[in-house]
């Protein structure tokens, strides 16, 4: 149970072996007239961990954020949507950053960094989560619409690991990238002909970015998710045909859910996976075994 004595971090158990006097037992909990303190920081997977999630205002990105705070990680959500920013920032609390922010833009990503920095001193994880999906095939796509898709999704990538890679170096532990690529990136679908493409950029990048930093305990993996239930999901399911049809993709029979995603990024983020880099993690109902 928890009591109010102690900090929210620490889960309380009544003893039976405790006395009436302050102890430390063999197991480093501290007794305290019948109660165990168990320290929960030490459970946590992320414990003095500090990160950066661009699309961080909704969606995966907001996940992934909600999950990081919950492993110990202070976070900084970046995103251009004011407002959706500090919506999320009140939902993830803990120490949650929001900073308005334009991947595509180097300035923009100077900013983010030098907040991000000058609030938390480091940068151990990015997560390139920011992306658009603009529908068309090479007929139909507008060339500001390839533009702005390529833009944000890869350029936007490119400029962010190139912004965190010397702070992650100044670490003597090294960091980790965490890109957010798609099951596109490895099969096709109608009207999606930009998409497609730049998030067969992100996988590719992931790879050669990860054998160009592993000497320096970088490490450099994507998440391929399928169709997962998002806000930029939903408005191309208005239609319930469609919306079944794309079900239907998935042999597991439903979409994918944001807190699946973050699963796969708390693992990558963490300790555990220090001998992990280059690895596409596909999450994706089956999508692509077919």
């Amino acid at each position: 149970m928890w009591h109010s004595r102690f900090r929210p971090w620490q889960m309380i158990f009544q003893s039976s072996e405790a006395g009436n006097k302050g102890s430390n037992d063999a197991r480093g909990q501290l007794q305290i007239a019948g109660w165990i303190v168990v320290d929960l920081e030490c459970l946590m997977r992320l414990t003095g961990k500090v990160a950066i999630i661009t699309g961080g205002g909704s969606g995966i990105g907001k996940a992934i954020a909600l999950a990081f705070v919950r492993e110990g990680a202070k976070v900084v959500i970046a995103g251009r949507d004011r407002k959706k920013l500090d919506r999320a920032a009140a939902e993830i609390g803990g120490e949650c950053l929001a900073i308005s922010a334009d991947v595509s833009s180097a300035g923009d990503v100077q900013k983010l960094m030098g907040a991000a920095i000058d609030k938390f001193k480091r940068i151990n994880v990015l997560v390139n989560n920011a992306a658009v999906l603009l529908p068309g095939t090479a007929e139909s796509l507008s060339e500001e619409d390839f533009d702005q898709t390529f833009d944000i999704n890869v350029k936007g990538l490119w400029l962010m690991s190139r912004a965190v890679l010397p702070h992650m170096r100044a670490s003597n532990g090294g960091g980790s990238i965490i890109n957010i690529a798609s099951v596109l990136s490895m099969v096709g679908a109608r009207n999606r002909v930009a998409y497609s493409a730049s998030k067969g950029a992100v996988m590719a990048m992931t790879k050669a970015m990860a054998l160009d930093h592993a000497a320096e305990n970088i490490r450099v993996n994507c998440i391929a998710p399928g169709i997962v239930a998002t806000e930029m999901v939903e408005k191309f399911n208005t239609d319930e045909n469609a919306r079944k049809q794309r079900v239907a993709l998935h042999p597991m029979g439903r979409f994918g859910r944001p807190a699946e995603i973050a699963s796969a990024a708390v693992f990558l983020a963490s300790d555990e996976s220090a001998w992990t880099t280059g690895s596409v993690v596909t999450i994706d109902g089956g999508y692509s075994a077919q």
